[in-house]
C-alpha cells in the first residue's frame, strides 16, 4: 500500500476507497483516503468502502455497486432507499459512533433513537442522491444544491482543471472533514436539543384535551409532532400548534401555526380562515371577532395574537370554520 495518506495514518486499521472523483458516500465513512483502483489492491486493506464489488460485513467490505445489491436500512420504517456506502457503514457502525460520542453504552435507549433520527435526517439523503433516487415524483419546482452531497461534489477538481492524485487526496481530506463536521454537528443538535424536547412534546400531547376538548390543538413548539403523534393521538390529528413568541417573557405575544400534512409539505391540514389572511391588528380583530389580533399570514399557515387566550380563541374559531 503506497498511498501517501495511508502512511500518515496513526490507526492500525487501513481504510480504502477508490481514487479519482469522489462522491459524498465515499467521503462520509472513512476519515482518511487510501487510493486504490485495482481489485487486487483491495485485499491488504482492513476496511474497504465504495469499491471492490463486495458487501460483506464479516470481511469489512462495504460496496454497493455490484449487480443484485438491494440492501436498505431496514429499521424505523426506512426501507425504501437503497443504501450507498455511507448507509452501509452507518448501518453497522452508527450506534457505536453515537454511543462513543455521547459517552454512553450502545444499549442506552437514546442511542437507538438518535441512530434512526440521524439516518432519516442526514444519511438517507446521501444514499438517495448517490443511487439516483428522485426526492419527489414529477418535475421539481426549484433546484436545491446546498445539500451535503452537492457541497462535497463541488470539492472535486473542475473538468478543465489539471489535477494529480495528490490533488484528489488533498481535496478528499477536505471532503471527509466536511462530512465529519456535518455529522457531529447534527448529532450534537439532536442529542442536546431535539431529544430533550421530546418529553416536553409528549407532555403537551397528553394534555391536549385540557387545551380544547377536540384534542386538535396543542400548546408547544412543533418539533417531534410527526414522530410522536401516531402513538399519542390515534383518534385524531393535531391541526394547530400554539406557542409564545418569547418563552422567557411572561407577557409574550402568542402564535398559532397550522400543522402541515407532512414535515416537508407546504399544504396545511387545515389553514386559518381565508377571511383572516393578510390582515393585521385592528382589522384582523374586527374580522375575526377576537380582540388582540396581531396578524395572519397571507397563505394562512400562521397567525398571532397579543395573548394566549387570543390564539386559543383563534384556533377554536378556525376549527369551526
Amino acid at each position: 500500500m503506497s498511498s501517501p495518506v495511508a502512511k500518515k495514518m496513526k490507526s492500525t486499521k487501513v481504510i480504502g476507497t477508490h481514487s479519482g472523483t469522489f462522491h459524498c458516500d465515499a467521503a462520509t465513512p472513512p476519515s482518511v483516503r487510501a487510493a486504490t483502483n485495482a481489485l487486487t489492491a483491495v485485499d491488504p486493506l482492513d476496511i474497504v468502502v465504495d469499491v471492490g464489488g463486495v458487501y460483506d460485513p464479516a470481511k469489512q467490505r462495504y460496496d454497493h455497486h455490484q449487480r443484485g445489491f438491494t440492501e436498505v436500512f431496514g429499521f424505523g420504517g426506512y426501507d425504501r432507499t437503497k443504501l450507498s456506502s455511507a448507509g452501509l457503514v452507518y448501518k453497522h457502525f452508527g450506534k457505536h459512533i453515537i454511543a462513543k460520542q455521547l459517552g454512553v453504552p450502545e444499549s442506552d435507549p437514546k442511542v437507538e433513537t438518535l441512530w434512526l433520527q440521524l439516518y432519516g435526517e442526514l444519511i438517507e439523503s446521501i444514499d438517495g442522491i448517490d443511487n439516483g433516487v428522485n426526492i419527489a415524483q414529477g418535475e421539481l419546482a426549484y433546484a436545491q444544491r446546498t445539500d451535503l452531497s452537492s457541497r462535497v461534489r463541488r470539492l472535486n477538481p473542475r473538468w478543465n482543471e489539471p489535477a494529480s492524485d495528490d490533488d484528489y487526496d488533498a481535496r478528499f481530506a477536505v471532503a471527509s472533514k466536511t462530512t465529519g463536521d456535518e455529522f457531529l454537528q447534527q448529532l450534537d443538535y439532536f442529542a442536546n436539543a431535539w431529544l430533550p424536547a421530546r418529553d416536553v412534546v409528549k407532555e403537551a400531547l397528553e394534555k391536549r384535551h385540557e387545551v380544547d376538548p377536540s384534542g386538535k390543538i396543542v400548546v408547544f413548539k412543533q418539533d417531534h409532532l410527526f414522530s410522536l403523534e401516531p402513538t399519542m393521538a390515534k383518534e385524531t390529528k393535531i391541526l394547530y400548534v400554539l406557542y409564545p413568541e418569547n418563552p422567557d417573557n411572561e407577557n409574550s405575544k402568542w402564535r398559532i401555526q397550522c400543522v402541515p400534512e407532512s414535515p416537508d409539505s407546504f399544504t396545511n391540514r387545515k389553514s386559518l380562515p381565508a377571511a383572516w389572511r393578510g390582515l393585521r391588528d385592528e382589522e384582523l380583530s374586527k374580522e375575526s371577532g377576537i380582540p388582540g389580533g396581531v396578524f395572519v399570514h397571507a397563505s394562512g399557515f400562521i397567525g398571532g395574537n397579543e395573548t394566549f387566550n387570543g390564539v386559543l380563541a383563534m384556533a377554536r374559531a378556525a376549527l369551526n370554520e
